[in-house]
């Protein structure tokens, strides 16, 4: 991936990084997802008589996914100069962010978009942008008609599994803590200098 964007990031720091959010996702779930899981799964089974193994496992998936979402769109990421308030259109660059995988898959296959944010995705908009769009997917993949309770666990055990496994990116990176008194924007912004990928390039 370096190679690809021409990228000065150190890899053994890639590496550290990709091991602090690694261990904290194992420790969310082990604590939090692993026993509302099993709560959800046996709750649904017991009271409402349905077996949601898939919907179940799905929250799963969403949840390692969105543990590491916040630095896939990295190589679209670009340095803010001084005295700069232009970024991309607001569209341009939450697409960046939700189809962050399949952008990746077409820079492996040579195609590269020329947008570029100076966006982290390291903040609460980005994650409430997230949620909606988790919101719109588990209506769309789990709701029925007429649409019943079970339906609307469905969507809120998945949109969950989504916001708690961004919000565990976003604790790995000291954007939130328990400290009113550090400002988060000032947290993002310095986790974000040592972590984000320089994109000095010229763009393709």
């Amino acid at each position: 991936m370096n190679r690809r964007v021409k990228s000065k990031f150190p890899v053994y720091r890639m590496k550290e990084e990709t091991t602090e959010h690694v261990q904290q996702a194992v420790t969310v779930f082990s604590w939090l997802i692993l026993p509302l899981s099993l709560a959800y799964l046996l709750g649904n089974q017991i009271v409402l008589g349905q077996n949601v193994l898939w919907p179940t496992l799905w929250g799963i998936a969403v949840y390692f996914y969105s543990n590491f979402l916040p630095d896939l769109p990295s190589i679209y990421r670009r340095k803010k100069t001084d005295g700069e308030d232009r970024d991309i259109p607001w569209y341009e660059k939450y697409t960046i962010l939700l189809l962050a995988p399949i952008l990746i898959w077409l820079l492996f296959c040579g195609l590269r978009l020329s947008w570029k944010t100076t966006d982290t995705f390291h903040n609460f908009k980005a994650l409430a942008v997230y949620g909606a769009s988790l919101g719109a997917v588990g209506f769309l993949g789990f709701s029925g008609f007429p649409i019943l309770i079970g339906d609307i666990l469905k969507i809120l055990f998945f949109l969950s599994c989504g916001v708690i496994g961004f919000l565990a990116h976003l604790k790995v990176d000291k954007i939130w803590q328990n400290h009113p008194s550090i400002s988060s924007s000032t947290k993002s912004e310095a986790r974000t200098e040592t972590s984000s990928i320089n994109q000095d390039t010229s763009t393709s």
